[in-house]
Parts: structure tokens; C-alpha cells; sequence
């Protein structure tokens, strides 16, 4: 038996199946089986209905609002519709090597057509992030069939991620926390951030975004932290007080703060 209720699309590529469905107000993405890779409620399709994309703009927290955000996997191009329509992102670039992913994010999730402040690009991430740099924030989410992708997952590409960074920028990463190769993406990330990294677990359970800085985080007291989640959750909408005690019991031994 399907997953999903209601198929609504399907595109076979050489690179995955493809498949759209339905199901109590929401539109799902799934790419070769029924893992759900994208979702959109369709009464508010500029939303983040999955947790694990909110968190992933946990480094909010840590950093400004970026001029220049870079987004590699496109899905149903959730984030992509949450800062193009929310945040005032001066350019948002996202990266898709899936064509039929590309072509289903504009037919069916909404996602806006290029213009002055957004651009969509079908190409390899691996490749485009070696001749790209500047970005303020990279939001890496590497994933086909359920599966990490990993050519989107070895240490040079992590290198060359953080290389394609301004002085400040963060790399924001949605690993999957039962991928037998965890603990070995984890310490690939650590090594190029050399410790400078933080680790945030989505509220479903499953998903964990790691955030690698190029340079020191600020703030990372937790009374700061607060301050700014509350700050942050009135501008946005979003949950960053839990992140911040999601952070905070992650680190009970810690009573100042992060780092």
C-alpha cells in the first residue's frame, strides 16, 4: 500500500521518480519512494509545513538576516517560497540537478519564476558551488530516495562549501540522524568548521541540522539566545524559542551557553 492517499502527478527522469500527492490538505513531494522529501499546505503555501525545514533557519540565531542565501537541493522549493515571500533576502539562488523536481516546484508548490531576487538553476551542486563563492548562508539538503546524497556528503565537498562563504557565513545541513553514515558527515563538518559547529534535532523526529560557521557564532549565551528566539519568532512566525531550548538540552552540562 502507497503512503499517499492521492497521486496527483508523476515524471519519470534518470535520476528519480517523481511523484506528487494529496492528502488532508496537504501536497507532498516524493522522489522514488514514499518518503516525503517536500510538503506544502495548500491554505498556506508560503509556510514551512515540515519541521526540519524550519529548523534548518535555526542559524538565525546566530547570524543576520543574509544578503545572499544559496540553496542546494531544491525540493518543492519550500524555503526557496518561505524567504523569497517572507524575509527580505536581497538574492536567492537555488541549485536542482533534477529537471522533473525543477519543472514539478513550478507546477504544482507555487514556487515563484525567476526574477531580480530569486534564481533557479538546474545543475550539479558539487560542481556549481566550486566556481560560486560569497554567500552569506548555504542550506544543504542532499537528498534522493530517502538517501543521502553523497557526493553532497564527502569532506571536499563540506571544504568547498565553506570556502564559497563570506567571512561570516553559515552552512545550515539536514542530515538524517539514523543514516548509518552519521557520526561520519557529523565529523566531516566539524573537521571543516574545525569545531565550530552546532547541532539542532527537528521537531519530528529523524531529522538533525548541523550549522558550520565561518566564523565565531554570535550570540551563544543562552540568555542572548532567548532574547533573540523571541525577537526572532515574532518577525517570522517561527518556533525559535523551542530551538533554543532544543539547543539547551542538548547541552545541559553547559549553563552559560553554546561553545
Amino acid at each position: 500500500m502507497r503512503f499517499f492517499k492521492r497521486r496527483i502527478h508523476k515524471a519519470v527522469s534518470e535520476l528519480d521518480t517523481v511523484e506528487i500527492s494529496e492528502q488532508d490538505g496537504v501536497r507532498f513531494l516524493h522522489l522514488g519512494n514514499d518518503t516525503v522529501q517536500s510538503a506544502m499546505r495548500l491554505s498556506d503555501p508560503n509556510g514551512l509545513e515540515l519541521s526540519y525545514t524550519r529548523s534548518m533557519l535555526g542559524f538565525l540565531l546566530f547570524a543576520s538576516l543574509p544578503g545572499k542565501a544559496l540553496m542546494l537541493g531544491l525540493g518543492g522549493g519550500s524555503l526557496a517560497r518561505f524567504l523569497y515571500h517572507r524575509t527580505q533576502i536581497k538574492q536567492l539562488t537555488a541549485v536542482e540537478i533534477n529537471s522533473q523536481v525543477i519543472a514539478a516546484a513550478r507546477a504544482f508548490f507555487q514556487l515563484p519564476d525567476d526574477d531580480a531576487r530569486l534564481q533557479v538553476i538546474h545543475a550539479d551542486a558539487a560542481e556549481y558551488i566550486l566556481e560560486h563563492p560569497g554567500w552569506d548562508v548555504i542550506l544543504l539538503d542532499g537528498f534522493d530516495s530517502g538517501c543521502q546524497v553523497e557526493a553532497l556528503a564527502t569532506q571536499d565537498f563540506y571544504d568547498h562549501c565553506a570556502m564559497a562563504l563570506s567571512e561570516n557565513g553559515v552552512l545550515s545541513v539536514n542530515l538524517w540522524g539514523s543514516d548509518p553514515q552519521f557520526d561520519v558527515y557529523l565529523k566531516r563538518i566539524e573537521t571543516t568548521f574545525e569545531g565550530r559547529i552546532i547541532c539542532l534535532p527537528a521537531e519530528r523526529r529523524g531529522n538533525v541540522i548541523v550549522f558550520g560557521f565561518a566564523g565565531a557564532p554570535q550570540p551563544t549565551q543562552w540568555d542572548a539566545l532567548r532574547h533573540r528566539a523571541a525577537r526572532l519568532e515574532a518577525d517570522f512566525g517561527l518556533e525559535f524559542g523551542s530551538f533554543v531550548e532544543s539547543l539547551r538540552d542538548l547541552n545541559a552540562h553547559d549553563r552559560k551557553g553554546l561553545l
